[in-house]
């Protein structure tokens, strides 16, 4: 895993400009990437990241105050950018990624194909980008979730049990007011404050491909697509001998980046089958076994290390517990006492 960030130049991110109000940073202001009041240099270096277009000012002389700030991790990024002053956009079609459109100021039109909706904080926008798309964006503060296609494509036909033989498009608009979004809005926000805050968690390979992996599935059940009818369809039943290598191979690569779609195209079949089969033979999930032998494997460690040579939060990320409030709990049920205490003694 690798995190990309630009630095800008020297005194470029004050706190008055670059989207935020006075006193108050922009979003993702600790990932500087640029800030620039060159509508060209503008247009060619967000493009670079978030997909080529076309920027017209939509005020004749009114003055462009460019930024962008953000990370890439493997598949998924974070921004936050704008140009200043009210702009049409028109992307070029692509297949390469998409987009989810997040306002956090202002209100922003999109249009693609048919559909035409007004984002606000309340309604984002998802841009499949494999059709004509338009946008009017007045002032205000956009952030971006920035989803790798061909990743996206093959997590779905992970969850699918197949390979995906069309283009995944989603619909436009999402309600972030509806509790599945917020869900998923809640998992952005988690990235959004580790990067902001310079947590560990993004310096952790199985956390990031954890999280990751969890952005796309929510995205994926949330937000209707053409393949919505699919994944909520039936799936066929998962005998043992199927459940055992799924066991087996938990336990055997608890230490990697690994997720239910991951097993699930390890032993042959769909990610809700495996679901399904791990309930009907074990009554447990995929990943609550997962995590059993991880919490195990935790264990183990802090019980042979020192305060001299781990911490419980580099533990605890090393085995994949993002959370490290969720992770003390479970730890304290499972084994009687917290895991500084462990790491203690």
């Amino acid at each position: 895993m690798s995190v990309h960030t630009e630095r800008a130049s020297p005194g470029s991110c004050d706190r008055r400009g670059a989207g935020g109000t006075p006193g108050q940073p922009p979003a993702l202001a600790a990932r500087p990437r640029l800030r620039t009041h060159d509508l060209e240099e503008a247009q060619v270096r967000i493009g670079e990241v978030l997909g080529a277009h076309q920027v017209r000012v939509a005020s004749t002389g009114a003055h462009v105050d460019a930024w962008l700030y953000g990370f890439q991790l493997e598949s998924v990024g974070l921004f936050s950018f704008g140009y200043g002053p009210e702009v049409l956009v028109t992307p070029e079609v692509q297949d390469s990624h998409l987009l989810v459109g997040m306002p956090l100021a202002g209100h922003v039109e999109v249009s693609q194909g048919r559909e035409l909706i007004e984002c606000t904080p309340e309604v984002a926008s998802v841009q499949s980008l494999t059709r004509p798309t338009s946008i009017r964006w007045a002032e205000g503060r956009q952030l971006i979730a920035r989803f790798g296609r061909p990743a996206m494509e093959a997590h779905l036909g992970r969850l699918l049990g197949r390979r995906p033989d069309r283009p995944l498009t989603f619909s436009l608009g999402m309600d972030l007011t509806r509790p599945p979004a917020r869900s998923w809005r809640s998992l952005v926000e988690l990235l959004r404050n580790e990067a902001e805050a310079g947590g560990g968690m993004l310096e952790q390979p199985l956390a990031v491909r954890q999280l990751e992996g969890l952005l796309m599935t929510q995205l994926l059940l949330t937000q209707p697509s053409n393949y919505s009818d699919a994944l909520s369809g039936g799936w066929r039943k998962v005998a043992p001998p199927t459940v055992r290598r799924a066991v087996r191979l938990i336990e055997e690569h608890a230490d990697e980046p690994l997720t239910v779609e991951d097993i699930a195209e390890a032993v042959g079949v769909s990610a809700r089958a495996l679901q399904e089969g791990f309930r009907r033979h074990l009554e447990k999930t995929p990943m609550g076994y997962l995590r059993e032998v991880r919490l195990e494997r935790a264990h183990a460690e802090l019980a042979v290390r020192g305060p001299e040579t781990a911490t419980v939060t580099d533990v605890a990320y090393r085995w994949g517990f993002t959370h490290l409030g969720r992770f003390s709990l479970a730890y304290r049920q499972r084994f009687g006492e917290s895991p500084s205490r462990t790491l203690r003694h």
